[in-house]
C-alpha cells in the first residue's frame, strides 16, 4: 500500500465525460433565471402561517395586526428558533400568541384583557417583544 500515485494517474482514471475543473460561468451570457416555483416554496416556508383556531380568536378578541406587527413576531419566531425552540409563547405590545416555531405557524393569540389569570401549558421558551 506504498505505491505512490502521481496526479497525472488520477486523471487518467476519470471518465472523459467528467471535467476535471468546474467551468467558471460566462459573463458574457444572460442573467441566470431563477425557477419561480423554487422561490414560491422558500417564500411559503419562510411565511409565518396562522391556524384556524388562530384566525377565530384573533377575529373573537378582537386583535388587529399591522404590517409592523407581523414583522416583530416573524422576528420573534426567528429568534426562537435559532435558540431551539419548538412551541414559544410570544408576548408583544397588543396580545400574546402560542407559536409552533418548527411549523412557523401561530397556533393561538390572546389578547391582554384575556391574559388576567391565564396559565399557559406545553410550551418551552418565550420572547417578549418591544413596541
Amino acid at each position: 500500500m506504498s505505491d505512490k500515485i502521481a496526479i497525472s494517474q488520477l486523471y487518467q482514471r476519470i471518465p472523459p465525460g467528467i471535467q476535471h475543473r468546474p467551468s467558471l460561468p460566462d459573463k458574457s451570457s444572460s442573467p441566470r433565471t431563477v425557477d419561480s416555483t423554487a422561490f414560491e416554496q422558500m417564500l411559503r416556508t419562510n411565511l409565518l402561517k396562522f391556524s384556524n383556531h388562530a384566525e377565530t380568536r384573533l377575529a373573537q378578541r378582537g386583535i388587529k395586526m399591522s404590517a409592523d406587527q407581523l414583522a416583530k413576531l416573524e422576528d420573534a419566531v426567528q429568534q426562537a428558533a435559532a435558540k431551539g425552540a419548538r412551541e414559544s409563547l410570544i408576548l408583544t405590545a397588543d396580545a400574546a400568541f402560542i407559536v409552533n416555531i418548527k411549523n412557523r405557524t401561530v397556533v393561538t393569540a390572546i389578547d391582554h384583557a384575556s391574559l388576567d389569570q391565564h396559565v399557559f401549558t406545553q410550551i418551552d421558551s418565550a420572547v417578549i417583544v418591544q413596541s
